[in-house]
């Protein structure tokens, strides 16, 4: 039985229940959604105040595209990154931010502002720093897999462990060193640690979309694998998978994700788990071939639509989109724990 056949004739599991809408129609459907809030975006100059459609395509629209290639970066990286991160879990509540890549991005940003000042944090968002960032944050994620899976009694669950306790580590070793800065330093720093996803670099867009473009064409083609992998280890070894090497390999791939994610608009916690939960209940199939790109397009829409109403100053003149988010996600997760755990 090829791995093909093996995920076609799956158990149902949650989520695989038959429908009344093909996955594919819900798809087109999700598609046409995340495409007309991303031209909505683009093109309404105030928003949904009055609807008017900007008429001279000059700094503002150019501003705006870059936004809206920054939003596609980010929801593709978090939305591959966070489905996968629960298939080789098998846990729908985790996200790839537990093994520490947000602490880390803080930790990276305060020690670079305690030696070199505010000054950093003005020229963040160069190519020299993005890489820097981006390649820290993979070679941390990459040593931390290999140094736990290379010993006999390396597992998944020691590795999620690792990843809190450093996580914790990182964040208090960050506070602490933020306590010594000046005030001047302080705020530079604080406004750099929130998501800034209408705030980025031109120059970087090319470099992360390239990255990004990379690791999804080889989840992509490898998504039948991952349906084989959500089984479980004996029941992929039994069917013929290496259940270690693509367990490994998957969160290579989330590291590098997460990682350019992170470093080109900054920590977005709670994002990928609200897109990856709504796209498990709105697919209509539990295989990645329907759950992937229904988490991207989700992320699509929301931050489309989140950049649209930030626009409206419905939030208010001061209200960072990705603060809104990381809000509604920390309640998604709360009721999802409360009203759905013995289901997770």
């Amino acid at each position: 039985m090829s791995l093909s056949d093996s995920a076609t004739a799956a158990p149902s599991i949650e989520g695989g229940r038959s429908t009344r809408i093909p996955w594919q129609a819900r798809l087109v459907l999700a598609a046409v959604l995340a495409a007309a809030a991303l031209a909505a975006f683009l093109l309404l100059r105030n928003g949904l105040h009055g609807l008017e459609v900007e008429q001279t395509f000059g700094l503002t629209f150019g501003r705006r595209v870059n936004t809206a290639i920054a939003i596609v970066i980010a929801s593709v990286s978090a939305g591959i990154g966070t489905v996968l991160f629960q298939t080789v879990t098998h846990n729908r509540i985790l996200t790839p931010s537990i093994i520490g890549f947000d602490s880390l991005y803080v930790l990276i940003q305060t020690v670079a502002v305690s030696v070199i000042g505010a000054e950093f944090i003005a020229n963040s968002d160069t190519v020299p720093q993005f890489l820097m960032q981006t390649a820290a944050m993979i070679v941390f994620a990459v040593a931390l897999y290999g140094w736990l899976f290379s010993g006999r009694f390396g597992s998944l669950f020691l590795l999620l462990l690792t990843g809190v306790v450093l996580g914790l580590a990182f964040r208090s070793v960050a506070e602490f060193l933020q306590r010594l800065l000046s005030p001047t330093d302080f705020d530079a720093l604080f406004l750099n640690m929130y998501g800034r996803i209408s705030d980025v670099n031109a120059a970087l867009l090319p470099i992360a979309g390239t990255l990004v473009l990379v690791v999804a064409v080889i989840a992509w083609r490898r998504r039948r694998v991952y349906d084989v992998l959500m089984l479980g280890r004996e029941p992929a070894t039994g069917l013929g998978l290496n259940h270690r090497r693509e367990l490994t390999g998957a969160l290579v791939m989330i590291a590098v994700l997460m990682a350019v994610s992170t470093a080109l608009v900054g920590p977005l916690t709670f994002f990928g788990f609200i897109i990856a939960t709504l796209a498990y209940q709105l697919a209509g199939d539990w295989r990645h071939r329907a759950v992937i790109p229904m988490a991207v397009l989700l992320g699509i829409l929301t931050l489309a639509l989140g950049q649209l109403l930030i626009n409206t100053d419905v939030f208010g003149t001061d209200v960072m989109l990705t603060v809104v988010i990381e809000f509604c996600g920390g309640l998604l997760f709360l009721a999802v724990l409360l009203f759905r755990k013995g289901s997770l």
